[in-house]
């Protein structure tokens, strides 16, 4: 397998880097997450002029047809800059629009940067089970009415359209999904910070109407969109959190080429080397388990596609866990103060584990595939 970037790829790596290092350091990014609004309009348009949110859409809506491995990079230098604007939501709820088709108008406002997305999933009760819903979908007329509440939905505050999952009784196995318009009359959404400085929102809805041309996908059909897109998400998030490993890395090298005890700096003590050669190998093997899971998003065979997914996010979930901590002590006390990226870079880490499936539940999934005795 080829791990080396193409040209454009890197072209898109390194305009991104160059943005990050000079418009998007560790205070401006504080700032941005203590304002009001927890996002930046202007970081925004930036990622629009860069062609970030062209780079997900097909060509025929005005975007560059980028596959998995595009966004494999773009994610890994959004995640070593921290950035928390609503990127990862939108190209999340981009896949959806794709995988159903027919949503050309949608595709087109996501690829101008006029339209943000985000993905109502998650239930109170649910944890990381995404068929587990509650939310009603109840035929009237031509369209549908909708009931119910989704948890910690990423950006959802933020998104000018949400992709909702819900249960219809006229559909085959009940589970249907929506694109619903955050102006939608019984739509109501509280805006909330999390621990690493991100967005979410917990979505209410209360008798919210929609035409029948507002359902993706219904029954199998639905099922195997929301799996599909599921798995995308979960390759997104692998590839910033190698991001982020990359930068809590560098950090921490640097901090103990740069601190110094007995007059001599740390990093020469042949002890805290080896610590640190072990968090580059996990480093690398989260960075090869993620490429491997972006490669395997284009491909047709689905039962690959699951095992290189949940195998990435174990593998990366681990190396995060003992990166992170290993990062911390060498820091010392100041390895979990605000002041610092490290800090915030352990916290990303660590709600990454959390999202769309933690170590153990993606575990259980790759035991689940029917051709786990090979692997065994």
């Amino acid at each position: 397998m080829d791990f080396q970037l193409r040209e454009e790829q890197q072209q898109f790596a390194d305009a991104l880097r160059r943005w990050v290092d000079k418009d998007y350091s560790h205070e401006a990014r504080r700032q941005i997450i203590h304002s009001a609004s927890g996002v930046s309009d202007s970081a925004w348009q930036t990622l629009v002029e860069l062609g970030m949110t062209a780079l997900p859409v097909p060509e025929a809506q005005g975007g560059f047809n980028g596959g998995a491995v595009d966004l494999w990079v773009v994610m890994q230098e959004l995640g070593r800059g921290l950035v928390v604007e609503p990127y990862f939501a939108t190209v999340w709820g981009t896949e959806f629009l794709k995988r159903a088709g027919n949503q050309a108008a949608l595709l087109e406002q996501v690829a101008s940067g006029a339209l943000k997305l985000a993905c109502a999933l998650g239930e109170q009760q649910s944890r990381h089970d995404l068929y587990d819903i509650r939310t009603s979908a109840v035929r009237e007329g031509d369209g549908y009415c909708l009931n119910g509440a989704k948890s910690v939905v990423i950006h959802g505050a933020q998104a000018g359209a949400l992709i909702v999952s819900a249960r219809a009784a006229d559909a085959p196995d009940g589970l249907s999904l929506f694109v619903v318009p955050a102006d939608a009359a019984g739509l109501q959404r509280r805006d909330y910070r999390t621990i690493d400085g991100q967005r979410a929102a917990t979505v209410e809805l209360r008798d919210v109407r929609l035409p029948a041309t507002a359902m993706l996908a219904q029954g199998s059909a639905g099922a195997d969109l929301l799996d599909a897109a599921a798995d995308y998400g979960v390759t997104l998030l692998c590839a910033e959190a190698v991001g982020c490993m990359d930068a809590l890395f560098a950090a921490t090298l640097d901090y103990l080429k740069t601190r110094k005890q007995f007059g001599t700096a740390i990093g020469s003590f042949q002890a805290l080397q080896h610590r640190m050669a072990d968090m580059y190998i996990h480093l690398e093997q989260a960075r090869s388990m993620a490429m491997l899971a972006a490669a395997r998003q284009d491909g047709a065979d689905v039962a690959e596609r699951r095992r290189a997914v949940s195998a990435a996010k174990v593998r990366i979930g681990q190396a995060a866990k003992f990166v992170g901590q290993q990062a911390v002590q060498l820091h010392g006390g100041m390895g979990v103060t605000d002041e610092l990226p490290a800090a915030h870079l352990f916290k990303r880490l660590t709600m990454i584990d959390l999202t769309l499936g933690d170590v153990d539940h993606h575990l259980q999934r790759f035991a689940a595939q029917p051709a786990f005795a090979e692997y065994a």
